[in-house]
């Protein structure tokens, strides 16, 4: 399967078990693979035989800067459904959700999960 990637999207969001985390906010980043067949698309270069990034993007920060979750898993979660839902030619998709200078005790870069779904479950 082809795939297309969307790397390092960057967002404001408000997800956190911690209060701070939920009234400041913090950077979240984002790492989209996106799983469909490209090659009408590339035999025709006609955009409605591909899926449009901005559209991505948009469908990414709706999640991201949207409701506050307590869980980086649970944002990953909605992040998919939100793209498998409105992208049908996207048969699965790869959410890897980082959140960068995490406010727990010690020296981290980030923290992040990554989660697999797909259109069949």
């Amino acid at each position: 399967m082809d795939k297309i990637f969307l790397n390092q999207l960057e967002f404001y969001g408000y997800h956190g078990v911690f209060p701070e985390e939920t009234k400041l906010g913090q950077r979240f980043l984002a790492d989209v693979v996106l799983e469909t067949n490209l090659k009408e698309a590339g035999q025709t270069d006609d955009l409605t035989k591909t899926i449009n990034y901005a559209e991505i993007y948009q469908a990414v920060k709706q999640v991201v800067e949207g409701t506050p979750l307590k869980l980086v898993e649970a944002v990953a979660e909605k992040v998919a459904e939100n793209i498998l839902s409105r992208f049908p030619l996207v048969t699965s998709c790869t959410i890897k959700l980082i959140k960068p200078n995490p406010p727990i005790a010690g020296h981290y870069h980030s923290v992040a999960v990554e989660i697999v779904r797909s259109q069949n479950g």
